[in-house]
């Protein structure tokens, strides 16, 4: 839809700019004529081989003609072979450098390619000719946003939003420019925009990112509501089921994050990160066994340091603290830059009443030269009798 609103919007203006007219005295005028229009017609139908091999025709008497050049890279492009539609875009380009529709589409590739700095220097050849379309500036905006670049990225949705001020792509993409550098409440000011307008119609990547930027202000209540709302449109949505059950547990609610916890595993029974969540949640509810389980399962598919230091908790917990220990100082050897190890052994010891161990351990992580507040604090709350 967005490819055809770009041709409708762009005709005319090709029409006055394109390099290229049928050449009256040209062999095979009115066969290259008729093969233009079928292989278009191909296109739209989405038969990409006889388009292609209309367009290869039109080559062989005239193998510089920019309808054919496009209309190959755009078969091309369509059908997902982004190298392939890159060589005739270019050759287009060689002959005639304005092609707006040669600019466009190789631009789209290298963006497929995510070759986004190349995408953006193509882009910007287009907007030379026409600075107004909206199409290509939110393209170019998502490539800036892309690498990272959030003061053009921004600029160029501002743009789009002065031209069109409920343009949705600029406002979606303008709430994942302000999520990916933690604006989380700018994020929220587009994202609840893109609701606002469409309260019927809701897209449930939208409702989720808005419950994301909640759960990261640490709004669970608020976040839950939009979770919520995204299962009722689709009760199997992983982030949906995450980020519900992630709220439940920043709230300290384990009952019922666990619930939704065990529903993503019903889907990824094997997602180490999930089992450990379980396993966490489980531990909080005093289901030891259950928590240990979750843990195991995570340990079965690999190497996990969350579920080892779970099993740890679940001994100390269940009074085993001398097992605890032994587990701490393995884990130790295999991640000696883990400042979190380090604590969880302090602990041990200190409920052993082995405050001169705590502070060894303690000082073994300074020793690294690695320098760690949280570590320096209950270090100095130790010595000072506090902890």
């Amino acid at each position: 839809m967005e490819e055809k609103n770009f041709a409708e919007k762009n005709s005319a203006f090709q029409r006055e700019t394109r390099p290229f007219e049928l050449n009256a005295a040209l062999p095979g005028t009115n066969n290259i004529a008729n093969w233009s229009k079928q292989g278009y017609q191909f296109l739209k139908k989405h038969m990409f081989e006889d388009a292609k091999e209309v367009f290869f025709k039109i080559l062989d008497l005239d193998p510089g003609n920019n309808y054919a050049l496009v209309g190959l890279g755009d078969a091309e492009r369509k059908g997902n072979r982004f190298f392939e539609a890159v060589k005739y875009y270019q050759r287009c380009l060689t002959h005639f450098p304005s092609n707006n529709f040669a600019l466009f589409g190789l631009a789209d590739c290298y963006k497929a390619l995510d070759r986004h700095e190349d995408a953006i220097r193509v882009w910007e050849q287009y907007l030379v000719h026409d600075n107004a379309n909206i199409t290509v500036l939110t393209r170019v905006a998502d490539s800036y946003r892309k690498i990272r670049n959030y003061p053009k990225a921004k600029l160029m949705y501002l743009q789009v939003l002065e031209l069109d001020p409920d343009n949705a792509y600029a406002l979606i993409g303008l709430g994942h420019l302000c999520y990916n550098f933690n604006e989380y409440e700018d994020a929220l000011f587009y994202w609840t925009r893109i609701v606002a307008m469409n309260p019927n119609v809701l897209d449930i990547r939208i409702l989720t990112s808005i419950g994301n930027c909640y759960r990261k202000l640490r709004r669970f209540i608020e976040g839950v509501q939009y979770f919520t709302h995204s299962l009722e449109l689709e009760p199997r949505n992983f982030y949906a089921l995450f980020g519900i059950a992630d709220c439940y547990r920043g709230m300290n609610q384990s009952d019922k994050a666990i619930e939704y916890w065990k529903r993503i595993l019903v889907l990824d029974p094997r997602n180490k990160v999930i089992l450990t969540r379980a396993g966490d949640a489980s531990r909080s509810l005093g289901d030891y066994n259950a928590a240990a389980g979750f843990y195991n399962q995570a340990l079965d598919i690999e190497f996990d340091t969350y579920a080892l230091v779970g099993l740890a908790r679940i001994s100390i917990e269940t009074g085993k603290i001398g097992e605890a220990i032994e587990s701490l100082r393995r884990l130790i050897q295999s991640e000696p830059a883990n400042y979190r190890l380090y604590m969880e052994l302090a602990n041990c010891h200190l409920r052993l009443n082995e405050r001169r161990d705590a502070v060894g351990v303690l000082r073994d992580f300074q020793m690294q030269g690695v320098q760690n507040q949280i570590i320096n604090t209950m270090l100095e709350h130790i010595e000072l009798g506090i902890a």
